[in-house]
């Protein structure tokens, strides 16, 4: 019966990664009593023959409150069953087994060692995520569970703590987890870390700096001025800067605390050649890319000219102005864990660290552009955003630089190529998912 109602259920939660696709089956693969009225529960849903497993604390009750209506599942007998990590009644279940390093049923639950957990916080459950959940437990803890389960450890909870113990900056504190094994395998089904209560979202602080800019009046015709980034009020350059320099000294913490490799030339040609497969099938999709194939192509042609070894590490592996914080004294780089759709070992694979740059650079842009999709005055504000971009990109390079990141003049054509392959393939994103945005990543071949 309950593998009925997950299967009605499902479609529609956000983080539910098979939306849009027929479910085939669900069954439960493991269901795990942690309290009584509280459920671990791991199933597995088929979809056009293919397998996903998923996570779910599953509440039952005999008369359930009208605050968590919202997560009903269903009714079974005369008992409710629900999703518990809206209940803050039953969440604290998770705290306490942290603090206590508890295993039950097969579950692990694990505190880092010399750091203490409270166990008083109450939770309560964001809304903004899409393929996860975190629970706020008041002002000091953030529990992201995992719900897509994919074995072995998560690739977040593998960084942050091998980081926390160098006690390297620009990380939140780990304090917990949770594991158990998953076709043989130990695997993370969620990690908790410190909440950043009072600090801001890059990607926010950004588009502040854009609205500011798109807001001052324009000059007297006459005089041939013209709105420049530098001097708006909510001028960005320096927190780039900032931002750059906290990016490479990650990258030094990664490099430090991973094993590190090269490659060699042959191998980047062999990079080159699979760029350039890329844009083909970018093209034959999205026709108007064959009009900037050239400027792309000669990037990648690029490559085939470096003629010494790169550096490779781990690295973020998603990186983007809405992955930072800011607090009051420093930048926090968050969500380690790399792409979520890719496989774990592509995700945990070492890469340039010249990747991370580059998706930071897509993401100048973005905040530059976004917000002229459908704005009366674009074309008017088009030269104010490419100056923005091009103010905050050089100021982050500036601060990556400073921060001992490696920009010297043979990691140029790699880091063009990272940027121009990152902008083919958010060209064809946008025209799938949001055709009025396309625009933005066009602007990337201008």
């Amino acid at each position: 019966m309950l593998e009925q109602l997950l299967a009605a259920w499902l479609p529609q939660q956000r983080w539910f990664g098979g939306k849009g696709r027929p479910i085939d089956s669900v069954s439960v693969d493991s269901d795990v009593e942690l309290e009584p009225g509280l459920q671990h529960v791991i199933f597995a849903v088929w979809q056009d023959g293919s397998r996903e497993r998923y996570q779910l604390l599953l509440g039952i009750r005999d008369e359930l409150p009208e605050r968590l209506s919202h997560a009903l599942i269903g009714v079974i007998g005369d008992q409710y069953h629900y999703d518990a990590a809206h209940d803050a009644d039953r969440t604290g279940w998770l705290l306490d087994g942290m603090a206590r390093d508890a295993s039950t049923g097969g579950l692990r639950l694990r505190h880092i060692p010399g750091v203490a957990v409270d166990t008083s916080p109450r939770s309560l459950v964001l809304g903004a995520e899409q393929s996860n959940t975190s629970l706020v437990y008041g002002d000091a803890y953030i529990c992201k569970l995992f719900r897509r389960l994919i074995p072995g450890v998560n690739p977040e909870l593998e960084i942050v703590r091998a980081l926390a113990a160098r006690n390297a900056p620009h990380i939140a504190q780990p304090y917990g987890w949770i594991e158990g094994e998953l076709d043989g395998t130990a695997t993370t089904f969620a990690i908790m870390q410190e909440f950043l209560s009072t600090a801001n979202d890059g990607w926010d602080l950004a588009l502040a700096s854009v609205r500011d800019l798109y807001a001052m009046p324009e000059p007297v015709a006459e005089s041939g001025e013209r709105v420049l980034a530098a001097e708006a009020g909510g001028d960005f350059a320096a927190e780039a800067e900032r931002l750059g320099a906290a990016t490479a000294r990650i990258h030094g913490e990664l490099a430090a605390a991973f094993p590190t490799s090269t490659v060699e030339p042959h191998e980047i040609k062999r990079m080159a050649e699979d760029f350039r497969r890329r844009l083909g099938r970018a093209i034959a999709e999205v026709p108007v890319l064959r009009e900037h194939a050239g400027p792309i192509e000669a990037a990648f042609q690029d490559l085939d000219e470096v003629a010494v070894e790169v550096p490779i590490q781990r690295v973020h592996g998603d990186y983007h102005l809405g992955q930072v914080m800011r607090t009051t004294t420093e930048w926090i780089i968050l969500d380690f864990e790399g792409e979520p759709g890719q496989p774990l070992g592509e995700r945990t694979a070492l890469s340039s660290p010249l990747r991370d740059v580059a998706g930071m650079l897509r993401s100048f842009d973005y905040a530059a552009r976004h917000l002229l999709a459908g704005h009366p005055e674009a074309d008017r504000l088009e030269p104010r955003a490419a100056d923005w971009s091009a103010h905050n990109r050089a100021a982050f390079l500036t601060g990556y630089r400073s921060g001992g990141g490696n920009l010297d003049a043979a990691q140029v054509p790699l880091l063009r190529a990272f940027e121009l392959g990152k902008a083919v393939y958010e060209v064809v994103y946008e025209a799938r998912n949001r055709p009025s945005w396309i625009s933005i990543p066009l602007a990337a071949f201008g």
